[in-house]
């Protein structure tokens, strides 16, 4: 089983759990399989899964909350070992793969191995806890190769206000952008940085819109008007999205698309094409890609991992996209917004 298209993914968290099961394994693992997990390069290749950005995000410490109810933030030091050391470990993947992996960085990187079926990595942060007010982090990490950054996971940080997760609410909690947000957004913007949306709370999401003058990018999002949850994208937001010829990864996770809010891995796979379908018609299918949260949240066990993405092609393909829509869908897309971006 593999997909007719090459898939390009918005979001993945296999650099955290590769990281976390510990051992010295971790390169081979991946390179070579593994029963664990949602994405390897044995699964990306069985499902036609291309490449996509890899995620460093590191965990608040024992997922504590405040008094609020938010989740505490790492500090700024742990926060910057944890993501140098997922940084690291993408790094000797790329080293032993043997050009099977390859780390991006412009593109013609990622076209260039998109075309040599090397797994198109490109690095993302999300949630900026590694970077102080100063940004001299993120100077140092773009030169390494960073190239996405969410500023925020679902916790408030220095840069902004992550929404918090709640079923039954919409995304309009909490303030927007601090000053250090805004200086944020405009270094990423210098640097040609893709600001990934995702996890943002509205007020932030506005902030971006005004200040950025790059296209509007949510990697992992759903439609809010088929699943009411504060991690989805109201209607208005859609458009503002359309409006800068940004695009929306389709989140794969179970919560972000069932309308009833339950975490049941059950879950048919065409929910997914329905959020695709919803989008496309809102705002037109040259915004709408995949995101799927792979390694990060539970998705429906009929797609199981990557090795199952042909499945959701043909969801989608019952959905009504035709052969074009599904080239733009599984990567065209995403290489579009990521080129755009990228132009600082």
């Amino acid at each position: 089983m593999h997909s007719p298209f090459p898939v390009f993914d918005g979001h993945n968290d296999t650099l955290l759990r590769l990281q976390m099961s510990g051992g010295n394994d971790q390169v081979s693992r991946f390179l070579n399989g593994e029963e664990a997990g949602n994405i390897d390069l044995q699964k990306a290749r069985a499902g036609g899964l291309a490449g996509g950005l890899c995620a460093a995000y590191v965990p608040s410490p024992g997922m504590a909350k405040d008094a609020n109810g938010d989740f505490l933030a790492p500090s700024q030091a742990e926060a910057l070992t944890k993501t140098m050391s997922m940084m690291r470990l993408l790094i000797d993947i790329e080293r032993a793969s043997q050009g099977a992996l390859t780390i991006c960085r412009t593109g013609e990187d990622l076209r260039h191995s998109l075309e040599q079926e090397s797994f198109a990595a490109v690095f993302h942060i999300e949630g900026a806890e590694a970077v102080a007010a100063d940004l001299d982090a993120l100077y140092v990490l773009y030169e390494a190769g960073l190239r996405t950054l969410g500023p925020v996971w679902s916790r408030p940080n220095i840069f902004a206000y992550g929404v918090p997760f709640r079923f039954q609410s919409s995304p309009d909690i909490g303030p927007g952008l601090t000053e250090s947000g805004k200086d944020l957004i405009r270094a990423c913007n210098e640097l040609g940085i893709m600001i990934d949306l995702s996890h943002m709370n509205e007020q932030g999401f506005w902030d971006i819109a005004k200040l950025s003058n790059a296209p509007l990018v949510a990697s992992h999002s759903n439609a809010h008007v088929l699943c009411p949850h504060s991690r989805n994208l109201t209607d208005r937001q859609l458009d503002a999205i359309k409006d800068t010829g940004g695009l929306v990864g389709i989140n794969f996770g179970v919560l972000f698309m069932r309308e009833d809010g339950v975490k049941n891995a059950q879950t048919d796979i065409g929910l997914i094409a329905r959020h695709a379908a919803y989008v496309a018609e809102r705002i037109g299918v040259d915004h709408v890609a995949l995101g799927s949260d792979f390694d990060g949240t539970t998705i429906p066990a009929a797609l199981k991992d990557a090795a199952g993405l042909p499945r959701l092609i043909d969801a989608l393909r019952s959905a009504g996209f035709n052969d074009e829509d599904l080239m733009k869908i599984s990567h065209l897309n995403w290489i579009s917004v990521l080129e755009r971006s990228w132009a600082a």
